[in-house]
């Protein structure tokens, strides 16, 4: 069949964006097909009906609903695995993330399936799905086929949004018996790591980091530096340090993030991966801090500092309030 099935995670009533993106694009996908696209949500009670039939405004024809522990790989792994053999669909998409890398390598273990992790894109070729995903440090495509069926695991913000459906999904609830190792992990507290709305694309001056912080903490360096500066100043991130959870995807920048024009770009610990470099290359001024001298950013600074990050930044924080106060 040419039905498409997309995994959508949800949160205090609300549907994650790279999930409605993988929508979206499911149902693009399908259409080019000759399918629909079908979603899966996996919950208690406050997966109501009237929820999950928004992601009909999304492209979802159909939504089928499990009760089961939200937020953990196996559970969803056992729901998505009988939706596909009970309703014959051939691809399963996911938006990005660290669970959906998870549930999406765990489903095609279950299923025999072929599995493309950091996909960019997807095409339909002769009614067959091909996934596209970068190698060799983003510098050349690798193009995935699938013999049977096909886990495609997008990289994250890689499937854009539209809200174009016709209307509500058909929602369809479905008894799925977990398996006992489903059940053996708890989940002890959630929290999604969107983070606020962050401005990042407006912002004049942007203090980034990158995996050169060091850890999560790190990014403590970069906020006092934004703050120091004032006005219209902003923190940002490397797809890197938003993967490990060090600071929110809203302040991503790079090839499948945000891309940024500043007065003044900060880069602090960050090597200038290709992949970065398109999302910021079009700042007026770019300086680099880095340990390492031979770091490619500093091939594209206007000025380079090689040193400690940990002991440069809150001198130049200083400074920066010293000379504002005088």
């Amino acid at each position: 069949m040419a039905d498409i099935l997309v995994y959508a995670l949800h949160y205090e009533g609300a549907f994650n964006k790279n999930s409605l993106g993988a929508v979206s694009e499911g149902a693009r996908l399908a259409a080019e097909a000759g399918g629909e696209c079908h979603a899966v949500v996996v919950g208690g009670s406050d997966l109501t009906d009237e929820l999950c039939a928004t992601l009909g405004r999304y492209g979802a024809a159909k939504v089928f609903r499990a009760e089961a522990p939200e937020g953990l790989a196996q559970p969803v792994i056992d729901v998505m695995a009988k939706v596909m053999d009970d309703n014959g669909h051939r691809y399963a998409l996911f938006g990005g993330g660290l669970l959906g890398f998870e549930i999406g390598a765990g489903l095609a273990a279950r299923l025999n399936a072929g599995v493309t992790m950091e996909v960019t894109g997807v095409n339909v070729v002769g009614g067959e799905l091909q996934a596209e995903r970068p190698i060799l440090g983003d510098s050349s495509i690798s193009t995935s086929k699938y013999k049977d069926r096909g886990i495609i695991i997008g990289r994250l913000n890689a499937f854009e949004i539209r809200g174009d459906g016709a209307g509500d999904a058909v929602v369809e609830s479905v008894q799925v018996e977990l398996s006992p190792w489903s059940t053996r992990a708890k989940m002890v507290q959630r929290g999604e790591q969107r983070g606020a709305d962050v401005d990042i694309e407006g912002a004049d001056i942007l203090v980034a980091g990158g995996r050169g912080l060091g850890k999560a903490e790190g990014f403590e360096l970069c906020d006092e530096l934004a703050k120091a500066f004032g006005g219209n100043a902003a923190v940002a991130a490397t797809r890197a340090v938003v993967d490990a959870g060090w600071y929110p995807y809203a302040a991503q920048i790079g090839q499948t993030g945000k891309t940024v024009s500043p007065k003044l770009y900060l880069a602090a610990g960050i090597s200038g991966a290709i992949q970065h470099k398109v999302g910021m290359q079009s700042s007026e001024n770019i300086v680099a801090i880095n340990k390492d001298a031979n770091a490619p950013i500093f091939e594209f600074s206007d000025l380079g500092i090689v040193g400690d990050l940990n002991k440069i930044l809150p001198k130049l924080a200083e400074a920066v309030k010293a000379k504002k106060g005088s």
